[in-house]
């Protein structure tokens, strides 16, 4: 136990801060159901941005999800000024007596100091007003890489909470009206729930994504094997295309719900298949979150942090040494070599081993 642990018997409100992307908004709900386990009594909630709200409504362990609209500050001074005041009355009124924040986002580190919780936990910087205002700070991992869930969890330990391997689990709830939208969907196109594998190959970073023609022989050879494929991917144009591009390749039609859902939906859909391919993106920690073995081709990115976490899976690489480098494509190209040379036998074969085992 650390020396100055907190008393979770003396605290009733937390609330938990994270001002990132999709996935790493979901990476962080195990966060909220190993607080809830070990203090029952605790109201929790969660301040996050707008579009990211699905990965953590209907979460059963928080009271209530706050949000902070990006579209505020587009809006003109005026408006972001009223909304910024709202919301900060709105938290200001719950009394929080814990704050965890779980991003160096600045504006956690002002609103804890506004809010004034008897307990504040963040990761150490090396700015001293930052620091100054938690009652505790945690050091990122300087050597060995750790899971990002992990690295979320250790906002906890700092304040004497451990939690036990059960209590890492991801939670996404998609919810009923959203399953089934879904089950309506399949059945119109003549797929059965747990027959099908789910190909999401986009993401919003395209240096994170595998060429298009190697997807549309992927689902070629799955297709000769008698597997169905169901296609998705999100509604901007450059994935729409993407999706296109892959299409005009295959020989027969493909189911495609691209653009056509929800975060809500697409978690609904990836829970009714039996695999889930994907790259690193929110869709594959989805994937995992609603317990559906995944496939995910890694490139740039690390997948010691970023990995699907606690489901059964295959991670597949390139042997490039200069990989995981972090960069938008080689020389910043937008186009990862580590990715366009993975070749379709590899992630064939790392599918085949995860439909074994289901």
């Amino acid at each position: 136990m650390v020396p100055d642990s907190i008393d979770l018997s003396r605290i009733k409100r937390a609330l938990v801060i994270k001002l990132r992307h999709h996935g790493d908004v979901l990476l962080t709900s195990p966060v909220f159901q190993v607080l809830k386990n070990h203090a029952p009594h605790l109201e929790i909630d969660a301040l996050i941005y707008a579009e990211t709200a699905d990965m953590l409504t209907q979460h059963p362990a928080i009271r209530a999800v706050h949000v902070i609209d990006r579209e505020w500050k587009r809006r003109g001074f005026v408006i972001q000024g009223a909304q910024e005041w709202k919301l900060l009355r709105t938290l200001d009124k719950r009394h929080y007596d814990l704050i965890v924040h779980l991003t160096e986002n600045p504006r956690g580190a002002w609103l804890t100091r506004l809010l004034r919780p008897d307990y504040s936990v963040a990761m150490k910087q090396s700015r001293m007003f930052w620091n100054s205002g938690f009652t505790h700070t945690y050091p990122l991992p300087q050597h060995t890489p750790r899971h990002t869930v992990e690295c979320n969890l250790d906002a906890l330990r700092r304040l004497g909470i451990y939690p036990t391997e059960a209590e890492k689990k991801l939670v996404l709830i998609p919810g009923h009206e959203a399953q089934n939208k879904i089950d309506g969907m399949l059945a119109q196109s003549g797929v059965t729930a747990r027959k099908f594998i789910h190909i999401h190959p986009t993401s919003r970073w395209f240096f994170k994504t595998w060429p298009a023609a190697r997807v549309a022989d992927l689902i070629l050879e799955l297709g000769r094997a008698g597997h169905r494929v169901v296609l998705s991917a999100a509604p901007a144009q450059n994935e729409r295309e993407m999706i296109v591009a892959i299409k005009e390749r295959l020989k027969a039609p493909v189911v495609d719900f691209t653009g056509m859902l929800s975060l809500k939906e697409l978690a609904a859909l990836t829970s009714r298949a039996r695999l889930f391919i994907g790259v690193d993106s929110a869709p594959m920690h989805m994937a995992a979150a609603v317990g559906t073995p995944t496939v995910a081709l890694f490139g740039p990115s690390g997948e010691h942090q970023w990995g699907p976490w606690g489901v059964p899976h295959r991670v597949v690489t390139s042997t490039h040494p200069c990989r995981p480098c972090g960069n938008d494509g080689c020389g910043g190209s937008k186009v990862s070599e580590c990715l366009t040379t993975l070749p379709v036998e590899r992630v064939l074969a790392a599918a085949n081993e995860l439909l074994a085992q289901t």
